[in-house]
């Protein structure tokens, strides 16, 4: 990972449709912008308490860690694009 990769999660659950489409959306929005470094990470909800009380019943949620912004369902593709490099 470079200095420049951005960190990204994408929030989401057990058994959740939506969070299958998020991450489809973001896996075409990875690919049309392959000038980009980025770590994608899928976090479950429930691995934390802090995830699970901010963002439980708001998922998916794809998240920047490092600046906590986020981007919640729902969301398009030109909404992940412009996510992903804000």
């Amino acid at each position: 990972m470079t200095q420049n990769t951005k960190i990204v999660w994408l929030i989401g659950g057990d058994d959740c449709s939506l969070c299958d489409v998020a991450s489809d959306i973001l896996d075409v929005a990875v690919s049309d912008q392959p000038d980009l470094s980025l770590d994608i990470t899928y976090v479950n909800v429930k691995s934390s308490t802090l995830l699970y009380h901010n963002y439980g019943a708001r998922i998916p949620v794809l998240l920047n860690p490092n600046t906590d912004m986020a981007l919640y369902w729902p969301f398009e593709l030109p909404q992940v694009q412009e996510f992903l490099r804000a």
